[in-house]
C-alpha cells in the first residue's frame, strides 16, 4: 500500500547575511511538522533553501570584493552548518542559482508570456532596495516601505508585467471555497481588505537595471524579477520539468509555512501564477507570527540592540540543539508573535526539560534498577483510580497532540506532551513507589506503578522525538522502541526486557551565572 505523501516547505531565505534565530524559528517548526508526519507513517518531503538573486546580493558581494557566487557560497555553507547544528532534516536545500531551477523559472516566465499573462510595459513607482519591492504611493506607511520601514526611491524602467489584476475575483472565490487555504483567518482578512478589495495592480516581473538574476529567455536585456524566480522554487524542488514521477507524487504542496510579512506573495501572487499555468494550487499557506526580541522583529535587516545572546551558533553547542528547538517550538504560539528572552530560555530548560522530562526519566529508570533489577515488569489490569486517571490523561493528551499537529500547532502539541510527563511525576508522588518497595506484599502494586511510568515515558517520548530528536533517541534507544505513532495503546512494551540506566538528560542551570557568562560572549 502506497504511503500518504506530505510535502512541506519553508520560505527560501534571502542570504544577504548570516541567518538568524528568527530564520531558525520557521525552519525548526517545519522540521518538527515534517518529523511528526513521518511518525504517522507518511512519505514526507521537506524543502528549504535560499533566494539568491537581486540588487542587494550584487551590492553585498561588491562591497566584500567578491563575485556574487563567492559571496553566496560562504553564506550558504554557514546556513547548512546552522541547520545541521539544529538537527534540521530537510530533503533538499534548493538554491535559486541551481541549474534545474533556472530552467524552471525561464520556462514559467515564457509560458505565462505565451498564454498572454505577461506583457511588456514601463514601470514607475516607489522602490525599496532592501526588499526589492515596488510600491504605490498609497501602500507606503509614513512615506516608507510597508514591509521594512526604510526609505524608498523613485524609479522608472522598462519591464514585463504579470496580469495580476485579472485574478481578484478568482482569489476571493479561492478563499471562500477553500477556507483552509490560508491560515490563520486574520491573514485572509488582511489579504482581502488591504490588497484585493482596493484593486490588484499588475505585477512587475522583470528588471533591466538588475543584472544579477536569471535572464528572460526571449529578451536578454531583462532579468526575471523576484516573484517568478523565487516562488517557483516550490515546483523545482519536487521535480517540475525534470522528474515527472516525483512531481506528480508530491505536488501540490501540503503546506507552505512562511512569515506573515510575505503572506501577500504566497496567498495572492503565487496562486494567481499557478492558476494562469493550470497547475494545482498548494493545499495550505500558513503565515506565522514573528519572533520578537526587545519588542522588535529579530531579523537580518533590522539591528536589534541588546546585550543578550541570540546567536544559535552559541546557544546550541552550550545548551544542546534540543533546548534551542524547544524554546522556539514551545514559547511561540503558532500564528501569533512571540517573545524571546535568554532568561526565559534558561528557565524553560530548568522547569520543563530538567525538572519535568529529564527528572521523570531519571527517577523512573533509577527506581526500576533499584526495585526490579532494571527489568520491565509485567502488567495486570488495575481498577485503581490513580492508574485509570494516569492512563486516561496520557491517551487523551496523545490524541490532543495529534489534533494540534494536524493544525500545525507545535506549541500546543508540546503542551500536551509535557502534560503527560507532569502527570507521571505527580503519579510518583501519590503512589509512592519508594514506600511500596519496603513492603514485599506490595510487589505487584509496585510493578504496576513502574510499568505505568515506563509506558508513559514511551508514549510521550515517541511524540517528543519530532520536536527534540536527539534526547528522544537516547531515551527510545534505552527503551528499545521504534519512533512510530500507531493506534492508541497504553501497554505496548515487552515484559522482561532489561533497560539501561539513563545519564542526566538536562543538567539544571544556575540561571544568573549563565546570563553573566553569555553576556561576556
Amino acid at each position: 500500500m502506497e504511503k500518504e505523501k506530505f510535502y512541506i516547505t519553508t520560505p527560501i531565505y534571502y542570504p544577504s547575511n548570516k541567518l538568524t534565530l528568527g530564520n531558525c524559528y520557521t525552519t525548526v517548526v517545519c522540521d518538527a511538522i515534517a518529523r511528526y508526519n513521518k511518525l504517522l507513517g507518511k512519505d514526507v518531503f521537506y524543502l528549504t533553501g535560499t533566494d539568491e538573486h537581486g540588487q542587494k546580493i550584487a551590492g553585498k558581494a561588491k562591497d566584500a570584493g567578491k563575485t556574487e557566487m563567492e559571496y553566496l557560497n560562504e553564506i550558504i555553507a554557514d546556513a547548512k552548518e546552522l541547520w545541521k547544528l539544529l538537527d534540521i532534516n530537510y530533503d533538499r536545500f534548493i538554491r535559486t542559482t541551481d541549474e534545474d531551477h533556472v530552467k524552471v523559472a525561464q520556462h514559467v516566465f515564457t509560458e505565462l508570456y505565451n498564454r498572454g499573462y505577461i506583457y511588456k510595459g514601463s514601470y514607475k513607482g516607489k522602490y525599496c532596495v532592501p526588499c526589492e519591492a515596488f510600491w504605490t504611493e498609497s501602500q507606503l506607511v509614513n512615506g516608507k516601505c510597508p514591509d521594512c520601514g526604510r526609505d524608498v526611491i523613485d524609479q522608472e524602467e522598462e519591464a514585463y508585467f504579470f496580469k495580476l489584476s485579472q485574478f481578484g475575483d478568482k482569489l476571493l472565490d479561492l478563499y471562500k471555497n477553500n477556507p483552509e487555504f490560508l491560515e490563520p483567518q486574520s491573514r485572509v482578512n488582511e489579504m482581502i481588505n488591504n490588497f484585493i478589495k482596493p484593486g490588484l495592480s499588475d505585477l512587475c516581473v522583470s528588471r533591466t537595471s538588475v543584472k544579477w538574476g536569471i535572464p528572460v529567455p526571449f529578451d536578454k536585456n531583462h532579468t526575471i524579477y523576484v516573484w517568478v524566480d523565487a516562488l517557483t522554487n516550490y515546483l523545482t524542488g519536487v521535480g517540475y520539468l525534470s522528474d515527472d514521477k516525483m512531481f506528480n507524487k508530491y505536488w501540490p504542496a501540503d503546506v507552505h509555512v512562511i512569515g506573515k510579512e510575505i503572506v501577500r506573495f504566497h496567498a495572492i501572487i503565487w496562486p494567481a501564477m499557478l492558476m494562469a499555468l493550470d497547475i494545482p494550487l498548494p493545499k495550505k499557506v500558513f503565515g506565522h507570527g514573528w519572533l520578537l526580541f526587545g519588542g522588535d522583529k529579530l531579523s537580518k535587516s533590522k539591528e536589534v540592540a541588546s546585550k543578550e545572546c541570540v546567536d544559535p551558533r552559541i546557544l546550541a553547542p552550550r545548551y544542546t540543539a534540543d533546548a534551542v528547538r524547544y524554546i522556539l517550538l514551545r514559547e511561540i504560539p503558532f500564528g501569533s508573535d512571540g517573545s524571546y528572552s535568554t532568561e526565559g530560555f534558561l528557565n524553560r530548560i530548568n522547569s520543563d526539560l530538567a525538572n519535568n522530562y529529564g527528572n521523570l526519566v531519571s527517577r523512573t529508570l533509577s527506581m526500576l534498577k533499584k526495585y526490579n533489577q532494571s527489568v520491565v515488569p509485567s502488567y495486570k489490569d488495575s481498577n485503581d483510580p490513580l492508574d485509570k486517571d494516569l492512563i486516561n490523561i496520557v491517551l487523551t493528551e496523545e490524541q490532543n497532540a495529534k489534533n494540534y499537529m494536524k493544525k500545525l500547532d507545535s506549541s500546543k502539541a508540546l503542551t500536551s506532551i509535557f502534560a503527560m510527563f507532569s502527570k507521571a511525576n505527580k503519579y510518583i508522588e501519590v503512589t509512592e513507589p519508594y514506600i511500596l518497595a519496603k513492603d514485599p506484599s506490595k510487589k505487584e502494586r509496585l510493578d504496576t506503578v513502574l510499568r505505568n511510568l515506563i509506558e508513559t515515558i514511551r508514549i510521550g517520548t515517541i511524540h517528543l522525538s519530532a520536536f527534540l530528536p536527539e534526547v528522544s533517541k537516547k531515551v527510545m534507544d534505552i527503551l528499545g522502541v521504534e519512533a512510530k505513532i500507531g493506534e492508541p495503546k497504553f501497554y505496548d512494551m515487552k515484559e522482561g526486557k532489561t533497560l539501561e540506566n539513563c545519564p542526566i538528560l538536562f543538567p539544571r542551570l544556575d540561571v544568573q551565572k549563565e546570563l553573566d557568562e553569555l553576556a561576556k560572549l
